[in-house]
């Protein structure tokens, strides 16, 4: 699966994750709750 643009560039902020739960790509940010993002 591609990962969105809008996604990666979450990915860089301190604290975040990208994970994969049932077929989605999440991006999980304990440090900054705001910086949740869903694709798929």
């Amino acid at each position: 699966m591609k990962v969105r643009a809008s996604v990666r560039s979450l990915k860089s902020r301190p604290g975040a994750k990208v994970v994969r739960r049932h077929g989605r790509v999440l991006v999980v940010n304990k440090l900054d709750p705001r910086g949740k993002s869903r694709q798929g």
